[in-house]
């Protein structure tokens, strides 16, 4: 028998005919591997010497499924193909991803190819105007600005730059439409030669999106992976912990609950140091304005101001629900304006009817709404905060502060390693704020968000802290998620594989503090001002609490003295009551519930 060749002496013939031809090139990985000169060599196998043309001893057997699908590919002639098929999908006018840069087959062949890195991009950004971080191809997202960026400075080349899967592309937190990063970090493969690649990638980006370094790391690293932990910050009104109007659905529905169940005495402990603070509010800021009217429209205004049918037909304010349902809506533009218009509008106008009882609310609200500006919060009220952040420490249930989740779901147990309210109260335009820190290891979609509005809704109502525990049980409660303006990812946390890359791989250890300084310039201006300015214009925070409040029916109860519904062992909420929980959250916040982007993360 003859002696096998060897794999060094065997010989692939070229037909010269399709060599350098674009429209012999196969233009999938299906066609590039049935394509002869895709054919490995060591599958070929010399022409046999024997003689007659019947001789099949050295004949190449035909390949089954699986060896076929085995065969290793030419990544050139690959992506060659690749371009050829995306060419050829502009040219017939099929759309292409947003943040892909096209360039011809003559540019991607005369670049010149140079050695890529596995690095981990530090970066920040302002979410505002943005869907989000994820890659879209249609939407304008954070990565959709960094990808087209980072080939425009030379660090991903111009045969990778429609495709970031090429540059294995992996993010370490996800962040949903509008929500704001300080620190957030990428992994990828770069072309990492130029020392100024940080600032013409800074150069190339909007203000609002800020790379703050690139270290360079294992060749396994994934920033996804190999993250430890998140922290996020969220900011908002300290005017959120005031009790609801006492003339408000909830505020009634909190006292009566208390009077039936023998808790009155307990509720007003926990709201001993704001019990004054509507009736001190109404004295100082609107009766001023009510004394002003004559008896009759008076008597009109506070009619409409009292709530009594959030559904009536009641035409003065235009909104759905009746009048209560914003009681300081709409008062963000200019207060002490709206106040003027509304208190000159009331002596010059009481005969014209329904048009002066407009304005009188209108300067009503602004009343209300510059009382909640001038609201300092005391230190009592402050420390039940912290003690219901506390509350969420630990490994919990958190089925209820997510969507889509069930009780038995193991998902839904994250781990909350702290909660706490980070500094003490700061005072922007008028208004304080407060900054509250979480760090988990991971979170779920609108986690933080729900966790942040049942703190508040636990504390502003006077609810027993036991609430809180009693969420992590079985039974389904409707939470709603607090406005996103006020959510940022401070920083992921790398502590595990920093340690590594120092005393094992010779790597630089990914840590933020080393732009401390830059990021909290960034912070100041891109972040912060955003929120504030926002806040001011929308009225966000106000709004949303107001919607709660006035809200007739029994979704949000559970924060009364009544507490959480319980369902027989082993029931199930009907698909009616979830229907009707789902309508609930609809109603009080600012977006759909289900406004999902790709099973993102918190944000």
């Amino acid at each position: 028998m003859d002696a096998p060749a060897s794999v060094s002496s065997l010989h692939v013939p070229q037909d010269s005919s399709t060599q350098g031809s674009p429209s012999t090139l196969p233009t999938t990985s299906r066609e590039l591997s049935r394509s002869p000169s895709a054919v490995p060599v060591d599958l070929e196998h010399k022409p046999s010497t024997s003689a007659g043309p019947g001789n099949r001893r050295n004949k190449r057997k035909d390949l089954g499924r699986k060896a076929w699908s085995r065969q290793p590919l030419d990544r050139r002639q690959r992506n060659e193909a690749e371009q050829a098929a995306k060419r050829r999908k502009t040219q017939d006018g099929e759309e292409i991803p947003i943040y892909a840069t096209q360039f011809s087959r003559e540019d991607i062949e005369a670049d010149q190819r140079r050695p890529k890195r596995k690095v981990a991009v530090l970066l920040g950004y302002s979410g505002t105007g943005y869907h989000g971080m994820q890659l879209s191809a249609k939407e304008r997202t954070i990565e959709g600005e960094i990808f087209p960026a980072l080939v425009a400075a030379g660090a991903i080349s111009k045969a990778n730059a429609t495709d970031p899967k090429k540059s294995s592309f992996v993010r370490c937190a996800r962040t949903d439409k509008g929500v704001h990063a300080a620190g957030n970090v990428i992994s990828l493969k770069l072309i990492i030669e130029d020392p100024d690649l940080v600032k013409k990638v800074n150069d190339i980006l909007s203000p609002q999106i800020r790379i703050w370094g690139i270290e360079q790391t294992g060749k396994s690293f994934s920033c996804y992976q190999f993250c430890d932990s998140r922290i996020y910050e969220y900011l908002i009104p300290t005017h959120c912990f005031l009790p609801p109007h006492p003339s408000t659905f909830l505020a009634r529905k909190l006292l009566e609950a208390a009077e039936k169940e023998g808790d009155l005495e307990a509720y007003k402990t926990r709201q001993e140091e704001v019990l004054q603070y509507w009736e001190d509010t109404d004295n100082e800021y609107v009766k001023p304005i009510l004394n002003t009217l004559p008896e009759a429209t008076r008597s009109k205004v506070q009619e409409a101001l009292c709530i009594k049918d959030q559904n009536s037909d009641d035409q003065n304010t235009g909104a759905k629900g009746g009048p209560d349902e914003n009681l300081d809506g709409g008062a963000s533009r200019s207060v002490e304006e709206q106040m003027q218009e509304g208190n000159a509008s009331v002596a010059e106008k009481t005969e014209s009817g329904d048009q002066s009882i407009n304005e009188v609310i209108k300067a009503v609200r602004a009343a209300y709404f510059k009382a909640k500006k001038t609201y300092r919060i005391s230190p009592a009220r402050l420390g039940r905060v912290q003690e219901i952040l506390d509350l969420y420490v630990g490994t919990r249930n958190f089925h209820n502060y997510t969507i889509q989740k069930t009780y038995r779901d193991p998902s839904a147990k994250r781990v909350i390693k702290s909660f706490k309210i980070s500094k003490d109260p700061i005072i922007i335009d008028g208004t304080e704020w407060l900054s509250l820190k979480v760090h988990g290891q991971s979170f779920m979609m609108h986690q933080i968000r729900k966790m942040v509005a049942m703190a508040a809704l636990v504390v502003r109502c006077g609810t027993d802290p036991q609430r809180i525990l009693q969420s992590y049980g079985p039974q389904k409660i409707p939470i709603p998620k607090a406005p996103g303006l006020g959510l940022l990812l401070e920083r992921p946390v790398f502590d595990t594989y920093n340690k590594k890359a120092t005393t094992e791989l010779g790597k630089n250890p990914i840590d933020f503090s080393k732009y401390e300084k830059e990021i909290d310039e960034f912070k100041n201006r891109e972040i912060y001002q955003r929120i504030f300015r926002e806040e001011e214009e929308t009225n966000a925070f106000g709004n949303f609490f107001n919607h709660i409040d006035t809200f007739r029916e029994d979704a949000f109860l559970y924060v009364t003295s009544s507490g959480i519904p319980t369902l027989p062992e082993g029931a199930a909420p009907s698909v009616a009551e979830t229907g009707k929980d789902k309508e609930a959250l609809a109603e009080v916040e600012s977006e759909s519930e289900d406004e999902v982007v790709n099973g993102a993360e918190e944000g």
